[in-house]
């Protein structure tokens, strides 16, 4: 740093380090209106942003309980509060930039308004940067509680905000077959990030994309997924709304790390219309079932459920790495895939909790139904229960194509463990019962 010495050069005083950062300070001032030299390259992007406006008036950080007269006793009904702190929140908006932090101390707070934590509709609002605070998971609890279920929702964001943070926070829902957030997107509504975060009780959506173009670039980190959901804790691709059914395919960039996913029944990820996802480090463990059937689904509860929507093209990207599964009945399956096109890929990951139980011989947690352009599916270093199945999709073309590399197979040989069209699958180095 400009004026400043080692400890073992010595020598230079405060008045001649002054006089050095004067003269360094005039040289620099002196070239300012200096053109640069002509094989020097420049850029446009190396200007200063322009700022318009006015810096908001009012606290950075607002506080619900403080600020907003939220009880947080888990009977009183603080939706009133908690509005009042997004309006605060949305209105110091400066040049399209969130200037707020919400802060929600140690708490029980019941909700009964829809959209009373984030109420963004119709796109009126383009802003960049909002972010919730909680005191800690179990600490800070929110219960939704709306006096009706159906589209009813705690967060909306319709092309409004993006860069939107959720920290330490526990969320539960207190009337059965409510959601948690809508997020409609023409290419706004993107960049969510949560952090430390808890879902319990009956969905019917955690997080359910709508839109065009995108909605991507989202992240959960050490979060925990529990309760139960009638459809899927994300999903993918309402199509209530597109503006074109052929832009419905942008999801990208979803990344979920260290998570303790144990949840009673319902499905984890749902992607009708592609996504790049990637799943690192955790547990996932599905601990009952549905209690009744279901027209979409049956009994069956799965992790990663990738149907195939009506859609131009998209990005068809999975990676899972380093997780635990538990299988517990013939009900749980980890993957349900008929994507069109792109890659499946399991990493060292291991779902042979239950595989001494009666039931795992016969059961086929990993589906897939493949057609001439795949997915290419691959298992690198996993530890597998049951039977894997793979069915054409009746679209013509060479069939399936997968790989199983240095895999151990615990409840079948290796020429017994591929159930349904196995022609296309190759074995490298893999061992079976």
């Amino acid at each position: 740093m400009a004026g400043r010495t080692s400890p073992s050069t010595g020598g230079a005083t405060r008045r001649t380090l002054l006089a050095g950062t004067a003269a360094a300070l005039t040289g620099a001032l002196s070239g300012c209106d200096t053109a640069p030299p002509a094989d020097r390259q420049t850029s446009d992007d190396a200007g200063a942003p322009v700022v318009t406006g006015h810096k908001p008036k009012g606290k950075d950080v607002i506080d619900v309980v403080a600020d907003c007269g939220a009880k947080g006793d888990g009977r009183t009904d603080d939706s009133r509060a908690f509005a009042r702190a997004y309006s605060y929140a949305a209105g110091r908006v400066w040049d399209h930039i969130g200037r707020t932090v919400v802060d929600i101390p140690a708490g029980t707070y019941l909700i009964r308004a829809p959209d009373a934590l984030l109420n963004a509709r119709k796109g009126k609002l383009k802003a960049n940067g909002l972010r919730f605070r909680g005191a800690g998971k179990r600490m800070t609890q929110l219960i939704f509680a709306p006096h009706r279920a159906e589209d009813a929702y705690l967060c909306r964001n319709e092309d409004s905000w993006a860069n939107v943070a959720f920290e330490q926070l526990g969320f539960a829902c207190g009337t059965p077959g409510a959601s948690f957030f809508y997020s409609y997107s023409t290419g706004q509504a993107q960049d969510y990030r949560f952090t430390e975060c808890e879902w319990t009780g009956e969905w019917t959506y955690g997080v359910a994309l709508d839109g065009s173009n995108t909605n991507s670039e989202m992240r959960w980190d050490a979060c925990r997924v529990g309760g139960a959901y009638r459809k899927a804790f994300l999903y993918s691709g309402l199509s209530q709304n597109s503006l074109s059914r052929k832009q419905q395919d942008q999801f990208l960039n979803y990344w979920f790390n260290d998570m303790k996913v144990e949840y009673s029944w319902g499905n984890f990820l749902e992607f009708p219309y592609g996504g790049s996802i990637t799943c690192r480090g955790g547990s996932y463990i599905v601990t009952g079932s549905r209690p009744e059937e279901s027209p979409d689904y049956g009994r069956t509860s799965t992790f990663f459920r990738f149907p195939r929507g009506p859609h131009h093209d998209s990005v068809q990207r999975f990676h899972a790495e380093d997780i635990r599964f538990e299988v517990r009945t013939p009900d749980t399956v980890v993957m349900d895939c008929a994507w069109d096109s792109g890659t499946v890929h399991f990493n060292d990951c291991d779902d042979t909790a239950n595989a001494f139980k009666s039931f795992a011989q016969d059961s086929r947690p990993h589906r897939y139904r493949i057609g001439a352009r795949g997915p290419l599916v691959r298992y690198d270093s996993c530890q597998l229960s049951g039977q894997h199945s793979y069915e054409p999709d009746g679209t013509g073309g060479a069939g399936p194509r997968a790989r199983y590399d240095m895999c151990h197979f615990r409840n079948h040989s290796q020429q017994d463990f591929i159930a349904g069209s196995g022609d296309r699958v190759s074995f490298v180095d893999c061992l079976g019962s």
